[in-house]
């Protein structure tokens, strides 16, 4: 069954200032499954809370929000471009994402895949990714 994604526009953070071409930076997609469609929703409106601390988050270049509007609308998630690893890792540790990823803990499947690559724009950006939430790309094997 084909995917019908949206995302929401792209959200600067303060590391915005568009890298150099060729720059590397650190690209992770998330993807949360819900149990119950109707969960997509709240993970949804969390999920916006936090794009709202984007523009402060340290390291951030920026960020998507995306959410499968096909049937069930049962999955959701992000793609963030990072500076460096260890920003993405500390966004992870933040108390306000904890509580989050708490919240929901045992009301979906997640997985993520996390890459460098070099910054050729937006646009390749997001097509990579869109392509693994699509389906038509593998996502990586765990420990890539």
């Amino acid at each position: 069954m084909p995917h019908t994604l949206w995302s929401t526009a792209w959200q600067d953070g303060p590391a915005a200032e568009p890298p150099g071409r060729g720059t590397e930076v650190v690209v992770s997609v998330t993807e949360f499954v819900t149990h119950r469609p109707w969960t997509t929703f709240s993970v949804g409106a969390a999920g916006m809370r936090l794009r709202r601390t984007w523009p402060q988050t340290p390291g951030a270049v920026g960020m998507w929000l995306w959410a499968d509007v096909g049937p069930r609308m049962n999955r959701s998630g992000s793609i963030t471009v990072w500076t460096a690893r260890e920003h993405l890792l500390g966004f992870v540790a933040r108390p306000d994402h904890r509580r989050i990823v708490h919240a929901y803990q045992g009301r979906g499947t997640l997985r993520s895949a996390t890459w460098h690559t070099p910054f050729t724009g937006r646009t390749a950006l997001r097509e990579s990714a869109w392509r693994l939430l699509s389906g038509d790309g593998p996502w990586p094997a765990s420990g890539s």
